[in-house]
């Protein structure tokens, strides 16, 4: 049995604009930072040993100073990536709604065999991050571990732990450097606290990206 502590990366200037960020390469911006600085504060008492990030510019930045906090060293993970969006990364909603209104339309539908061009499915997708997860916890066994990652990969995390349909739009909250803790064994995960923001308490709120509302906008299937 080992103990996850769950983070999402800090704010870029890419979620404040609504962008697909997935696999494109994105700093932390000002507030990110901050975010990042205020979260090694909250973690610096936590008896993790080791700690885990994406490969992703966004999330090693968000690890290492909680990392150099702990005074553990940061694993780099490319398994614990953002989903890929293919054609679309790094574009903003209302660009692919313009350039790609039908992958658009069935990208809104949220089913887990769908994918942008060139992407991966939700199918896809959930299936790495989970090999990730339990081959990371297997090698840990008994530890606690800090896992800094993206809201695609916490939501797959939240969804196997609910047993949650891999299909529909996102039901849990994300935010950026967001703390999340859970209990993972032999094919289980379960969740023990999830999107606790009380160190970024007084800081501007957060960019939403709601993907239910988005969902109501869909016009109804013919």
């Amino acid at each position: 049995m080992t103990e996850m502590i769950l983070v999402r990366h800090g704010e870029t200037d890419w979620n404040r604009e609504l962008r697909f960020q997935g696999h494109v390469d994105v700093g932390l911006n000002a507030i990110g930072l901050e975010q990042a600085r205020r979260l090694a504060s909250r973690l610096a008492a936590e008896p993790a040993a080791h700690l885990y990030a994406s490969d992703l510019l966004r999330a090693q930045q968000t690890a290492r100073p909680v990392a150099d906090q702990l005074g553990v060293p940061s694993v780099t993970e490319p398994s614990l990536r953002e989903q890929s969006f293919g054609t679309v990364d790094g574009m903003r909603v209302d660009d692919i709604k313009a350039q790609h209104p039908q992958a658009w339309e069935q990208w809104l539908r949220f089913h887990e065999d769908f994918c942008m061009p060139g992407g991966e499915t939700t199918r896809e997708f959930h299936a790495r991050v989970v090999d990730a997860v339990y081959r990371i916890a297997g090698d840990h066994p008994g530890g606690t571990l800090v896992v800094v990652t993206h809201g695609g990969v916490l939501d797959m995390i939240w969804r196997t732990a609910r047993s949650l349909s891999l299909s529909g739009p996102r039901q849990s909250e994300i935010p950026n450097a967001g703390v999340s803790r859970v209990r993972v064994s032999a094919g289980r995960i379960e969740v023990l606290a999830w999107a606790d923001t009380a160190h970024l308490a007084d800081l501007p709120p957060q960019p939403v990206y709601d993907q239910r509302k988005l969902l109501a906008e869909l016009p109804p299937s013919r």
